[in-house]
């Protein structure tokens, strides 16, 4: 009709960490080729404000992890939860993207639903894993579920929730192989050593709970390994301080090699690599690297774990989620021992066949996650704000 007015589109997307960062401006450059005039506005992180995004909180005021992590900074969370909510009800965007973050986001989204917005989840909660009646808090909160995981959607069709497969933006973004060899070079590490990548975690609560475990395994495997090397990316100034204090107090005469950031370069540089669980091991997964996981809770959420058996899944790594089986030995609280870590990682050094068998059984998983997750999740969200115009 002469003299219409298009509709400018404007989406609220609402990121919790680092991670949710990454996938949200790669959310923003597929929903940006289907609508140039879009405006984001949002809890954001360096990756989505240099993407466009008009940030209302950075992702650091919900980077915590576990119950005792988040209660000192209970408050502060709750009262950043209801500005947003009065914002976007009194200036309502087309659609409210949650990105991880599901303590937080989910509240948030239920609350603007229920006034009418169109809300969307990016990355399910792990509902399949524990806490399984949080999808009843989901289908009162989200219009879509976006999964990374082929897994995902059957279990909520189940559950009456909408739910789309995507495919994980990690399986494109770490397509390129890079030999270990180059990545040897890149980070000026021995061609002929052993070396072993050790990833304590990228934030505060995780390398607390680890940092000690794996510096003792290191100090064992430096014991009883002949040239082993131990590379070490830290990913902020904080954490790198917190390692090196353990590192000089427990395995001071191990060959140690810390860097900047840099994560997957040491990890293709790696024979094995020794980590915290989380997204770091699907990256090493996809990188093709023989791992050993573990984690640690605090002992309070361990406490709670346990006592209102919230834990549902015979495994917690995603490797072994992905592939079914467990390929990957891993080792959570009690188990998460330095001796434990020690011996699984030598395992994986002097036996050729382990370690091709482990990698060998990732290919299948890396096939199957690459989908061209962006571009998939923004023509789902294209076809919600569609609906939400009518």
């Amino acid at each position: 009709m002469v003299g219409a007015t298009v509709m400018a589109t404007r989406i609220a997307l609402v990121a919790g960490e680092t991670s949710g960062d990454l996938l949200g401006a790669a959310l923003m450059g597929a929903l940006r080729r289907r609508y140039p005039d879009v405006r984001f506005e949002g809890v954001a992180g360096p990756r989505m404000i240099a993407a466009g995004c008009r940030p209302l909180a950075g992702i650091e005021r919900l980077s915590v992890m576990g119950i005792a992590e988040v209660l000192p900074k209970l408050f502060s969370i709750l009262r950043l939860r209801a500005r947003l909510v009065r914002h976007w009800l009194a200036d309502p965007p087309d659609v409210v993207i949650g990105i991880d973050a599901p303590d937080f986001n989910l509240g948030l989204e239920r609350r603007l639903r229920d006034a009418g917005i169109r809300t969307a989840h990016l990355v399910s909660p792990s509902v399949w894993a524990w806490r399984p009646r949080r999808v009843k808090t989901i289908a009162k909160s989200v219009d879509l579920m976006l999964c990374l995981f082929p897994f995902e959607p059957d279990f909520y069709r189940n559950h009456g929730v909408k739910a789309v497969y995507v495919g994980h933006p990690l399986a494109e973004e770490l397509a390129l192989p890079v030999s270990r060899a180059d990545a040897r070079t890149a980070l000026g590490l021995p061609a002929a050593a052993r070396v072993v990548a050790v990833l304590p975690g990228s934030r505060v609560g995780e390398l607390k709970a680890l940092a000690a475990v794996f510096v003792l395994a290191a100090a064992r495997l430096a014991s009883r390994v002949p040239d082993v090397v131990f590379a070490v990316p830290l990913a902020r100034p904080a954490l790198r301080l917190l390692f090196e204090r353990a590192m000089k107090l427990l395995a001071p005469d191990a060959r140690w090699m810390l860097y900047d950031g840099r994560s997957r370069e040491v990890m293709r540089a790696a024979d094995v690599v020794l980590l915290a669980s989380g997204t770091a091991t699907l990256e090493c997964l996809l990188l093709e690297r023989p791992m050993v996981v573990g984690y640690r809770a605090s002992r309070f959420t361990a406490w709670v774990l346990r006592v209102f058996k919230l834990l549902k899944v015979a495994y917690f790594s995603l490797p072994n989620l992905l592939c079914e089986k467990p390929v990957v030995p891993e080792f959570i609280q009690e188990q998460a021992t330095p001796e434990h870590f020690a011996g699984a990682v030598e395992k994986l050094i002097d036996d050729s066949a382990a370690r091709t068998a482990q990698t060998a059984a990732f290919a299948p998983v890396r096939q199957e996650l690459h989908r061209d997750a962006a571009t998939r999740a923004g023509a789902a969200i294209a076809e919600l704000v569609g609906e939400q115009r009518g």
